[in-house]
């Protein structure tokens, strides 16, 4: 068999007195994207999914940047562990593909897992090259606003590769294209005067974020010493939280492991890394040999970082700088593309040797928009700027700055991108009014979700097209049939409710000894806000001793706007509350956690959070509602919102419906090409990638098996195991019809039947 590209058997080059040139190879492309962390893997599929011919160059073996198995930080965003207010907000499109199918292979949290799945996701795309262990090195301009190519190294196969496009995208975190290409940039942190940010550090805290290395331990069942590396720390007290390093925590839990806010955090980072390693291994030997820790003694060190995670160097202007009021007041933008929703996580510049908290994070009272302005340079005409680059003040980033927030923006580039190419335009083109309007349009269509904005899409037929079920939920009552809660914090239950009168409700309690229990109705300031701060109504209740007590919720109140209310239950430790095992597409039980109390005027607010205790906790109250919650209704698959909001905005059947059925009906008949469904995924569910394990390979309101029909009753498609968010079902040949039906065969756990958006496109 002969081989492609076989040597011969021996090559001789005779000597040469200049300089030999390596092995160079061009490559012609739509979209440069220099960067493989999360942002640009999701930059660069979303671009090749919208048509175009991307080059991905990730200087590191493994793409996801610190989400890798190099670093092993895992993936968070908005959702923040799921310990703030922010419900129903783990980001969508891509990331969320990538994520519900590391939940679908790994729910154990193995990093070397997710580095196969995001490889797989780009190796699947025809119109991706990717190169790994390739770092670009320099560039070429064709005139000083606009950059010709990108000439990168692979230092593995020995080739340098001249890469030439119309469009390029520094995703690198430190910018190497950007700064090379020019574009004005900071690093560092602002005066609070600039901006009026009241919560711009002072030099005692320090300006700069710095990096982290982690370690992993394992109990192998037998004694295992360890002698420290000479240049491991020897005073572990040099350390002010050395107190605090135990035996059961590793990995990502340690991020306060952190050094070099006080550095050049792109030129010293191998000064950061050593000094790092000398933490880590003096940490060690603290735990293995002071006498302190001795069930250290059958631990060995499995893994120790051999790259710093990276949080903050150069960030890049763009037309707009994302600020600390554009998170605190969740202010409009009308080029929304994407959203945020951690806490503004700024630390001490000292780091681990500060004597100062490790961070310090204040959250807002919902998700705030991220504008699209941020997304490309001001001064690099075809250069766009994302992942932690990305436009923002250093108080700002210390919000934008986490992976699933970057990465979800980073999806406007690609398909920005795509847009420029088709219309021949450039990055800043896009941000004029109407052709922001189809970028966020054809975001939403792939999944992506704008808080505030709706799709609308008058390519989708189902908008012209009668829809019917043959089911929808009437949530008469919420059974008694699951644990029972003892109110040591208060319980609540969020419940989507129509305008008008607050239904008539009734929940059952065991009491151990006569008390006073309150109960609070309330809402949010804010219509899609998930924040409790507004109390419509408090009742109280005197309670004699016994078991199955009914309590009759009759808050007499009127609302003007459909929206989530909060029957609150206050913390009564002599009261146990009756908890039910039904679990429903756009319902969630809280537990009140704790009080955001800002310690001086640093413009953030002071409220309380309520969080879902996890899986396989966090059951809804065992209630009933008189008259029923309506809101389930199937024409909320075509309301252009794919998850819950101020409404649930899905269909939900009864779940006593034994075939759950839309039914979708033109006057005309329609010729479809392409239909998309949004099942739920669950959005309120964290989904961290790594470390920190799942109870479910699956979100158990996932509808798992479904099937398309015509009005004949013919099969057009059938899935049998799906588990994802968007399913995108493209015909070889479009098909003629006037009635389409989908049948929600099995979902994947015990919830009822639901559906998000249905889409149809010629």
């Amino acid at each position: 068999m002969k081989l492609e590209n076989q040597i011969p058997r021996m090559t001789q080059l005779p000597f040469s007195s200049t300089v030999r040139p390596p092995k160079t190879v061009r490559i012609d492309s739509d979209l440069v994207i220099v960067g493989g962390g999360l942002a640009g893997t999701c930059a660069a599929i979303t671009a090749a999914r919208a048509g175009i011919k991307v080059v991905l160059v990730q200087d590191r073996p493994v793409l996801g940047g610190n989400a890798s198995s190099e670093v092993r930080l895992w993936a968070l965003g908005a959702t923040s562990h799921m310990n703030n207010n922010n419900r129903w907000a783990r980001e969508g499109g891509v990331i969320d593909e990538i994520l519900v199918e590391n939940m679908y292979r790994n729910k154990e949290g193995n990093a070397l897992i997710f580095d196969t799945i995001l490889l797989e996701k780009v190796v699947e795309e025809d119109n991706i090259t990717l190169l790994l262990n390739t770092a670009a090195v320099s560039l070429s301009k064709s005139d000083g606003e606009t950059i010709e190519a990108v000439t990168a190294f692979c230092s593995q196969n020995s080739t340098q590769y001249e890469l030439y496009a119309p469009l390029f995208c520094d995703a690198s975190g430190d910018g190497i294209v950007a700064f090379q290409a020019g574009a004005a940039f900071r690093m560092g942190a602002e005066s609070s005067e600039e901006f009026g940010e009241k919560f711009a550090p002072s030099e005692e805290y320090g300006y700069l974020l710095g990096h982290s290395i982690y370690f992993y331990t394992k109990d192998i069942g037998v004694p295992v010493k360890f002698v420290p590396p000479s240049y491991a720390l020897e005073d572990i007290t040099q350390i002010p939280r050395f107190r605090s390093f135990n035996t059961a925590t590793d990995g990502c839990r340690l991020w306060w492991i952190e050094y070099g806010g006080r550095l050049d955090t792109v030129h010293e980072t191998e000064t950061i890394k050593w000094q790092l390693w000398k933490v880590v291994y003096g940490v060690w030997n603290y735990i293995k040999n002071s006498g302190e820790f001795p069930d250290a003694e059958t631990l060995t060190l499995e893994w120790v970082g051999h790259i710093p995670g990276k949080r903050e160097s150069r960030r890049f202007e763009g037309d707009y700088m994302l600020i600390q009021q554009d998170i605190i007041e969740q202010r409009q933008h009308y080029d929304a593309i994407s959203f945020g929703g951690w806490s503004i996580d700024l630390h001490p510049a000292d780091g681990v040797f500060s004597e100062m908290p490790g961070c310090d994070q204040w959250h807002a009272k919902g998700v705030y928009q991220v504008p699209y302005r941020t997304q490309y340079s001001k001064n690099i005409r075809n250069l766009f700027i994302t992942g932690r680059i990305m436009s923002a003040s250093h108080v700002a980033f210390g919000s934008s700055r986490v992976m699933l927030t970057l990465a979800s923006a980073a999806q406007s580039v690609g398909m920005a991108a795509a847009h420029c190419i088709q219309r021949d335009l450039l990055p800043r083109d896009i941000a004029d009014p109407d052709n922001v309007k189809l970028l966020q349009r054809d975001l939403q269509r792939v999944g992506g979700y704008i808080p505030q904005f709706r799709l609308d899409d008058e390519e989708n037929l189902v908008r012209q097209a009668t829809v019917t079920a043959s089911s929808k939920l009437c949530l008469e009552n919420l059974p008694d049939d699951g644990p029972r809660q003892v109110l040591q914090r208060p319980y609540a239950q969020m419940l989507p409710i129509q305008r008008g009168r607050i239904p008539q409700m009734s929940v059952t309690v065991d009491v151990a000894e006569p008390t006073n229990l309150e109960v609070h109705l309330r809402t949010s300031s804010k219509l899609d806000n998930h924040s409790p701060d507004v109390i419509l109504r408090s009742l109280s209740f005197n309670l004699p001793a016994g078991d199955n007590q009914v309590i009759d919720l009759d808050f007499d109140q009127l609302i003007d706007d459909s929206r989530y209310v909060f029957v609150c239950v206050m913390e009564n430790p002599a009261v146990r509350l009756h908890l039910s095992n039904m679990r429903v597409t756009g319902l969630i039980a809280l537990q009140y956690w704790r009080r955001q109390t800002p310690f001086e005027d640093i413009g953030v607010e002071e409220f309380e959070f309520w969080t879902p205790p996890r899986r396989p906790a966090g059951q809804n109250i065992a209630m009933t509602f008189t008259p029923p919650i309506n809101g389930f209704d199937p024409q909320n698959i075509c309301n252009g919102i794919a998850r819950p909001t101020s409404q649930v905005n899905a269909w939900v059947a009864d779940p006593q419906d034994p075939a759950p059925q839309l039914d979708i009906k033109w006057l005309m008949p329609q010729s479809i090409s392409k239909v998309t469904l949004m099942f739920d995924t669950d959005f309120d569910h964290a989904m961290e990638t790594t470390l920190r394990g799942h109870p479910e390979a699956v979100m158990p309101f996932a509808v798992k098996h479904y099937r398309l029909r015509n009005g004949d009753g013919a099969v057009l498609a059938q899935v049998a195991d799906n588990h994802q968010t968007l399913n995108a079902i493209a015909f070889d040949e479009p098909i003629e019809i006037n009635h389409l039906k989908i049948e929600l065969v099995e979902s994947q756990g015990d919830a009822p039947a639901a559906l998000f958006a249905v889409q149809c496109y010629e």
